[in-house]
């Protein structure tokens, strides 16, 4: 059970933080992650409008009988391949955290929402960062590395 990858794309679809963890998939160029971030957003953003279902209005909740928006359209969620799985977190201002896993890979919910605390606590909380730009916070990448090197050698 193996991490490769995290990419971090921001809400126009720019690479703003990639890093590799394992070397089990094949390198590619900063450029080729740069086409893949730009890529995957696109895809995204065409996955939110494919619905086959009509969004009904706001429906009354059985229980209490109060007004409930229906979910919107997470778009793709999970790409898996014979040899990778990539997982998707999209957060509520756009940001999509993208991760390469084993197929085996377990719990990869839980890695993510560690991964988003740490985001949020070393990127997001530093004075020095300006939003949608590239990440270049030290501790981040620390505490990042030292939790997948967790995962990896279990």
């Amino acid at each position: 059970m193996t991490v490769f990858s995290l990419i971090i794309i921001n809400k126009a679809g720019g690479l703003v933080f990639n890093k590799t963890f394992h070397d089990g998939l094949n390198k590619i160029s900063t450029n080729d992650h740069l086409v893949l971030a730009g890529t995957f957003h696109g895809v995204h953003a065409i996955t939110t409008r494919l619905n086959p279902v009509n969004n009904p209005g706001p429906t009354p909740s059985p229980a209490t009988g109060i007004l409930t928006r229906p979910e919107p359209p997470s778009g793709l969620e999970v790409l898996e391949s014979e040899n990778f799985r990539l997982q998707c977190f999209n957060t509520q201002t756009g940001t999509k955290f993208l991760l390469f896993t084993d197929t085996t890979q377990a719990n990869v919910d839980v890695t993510m929402r560690r991964i988003y605390e740490l985001y949020s606590d070393y990127v997001m909380k530093n004075p020095f960062y300006q939003l949608e730009m590239p990440i270049r916070c030290d501790m981040f990448d620390r505490k990042l590395s030292s939790y997948i090197r967790e995962i990896n050698n279990r």
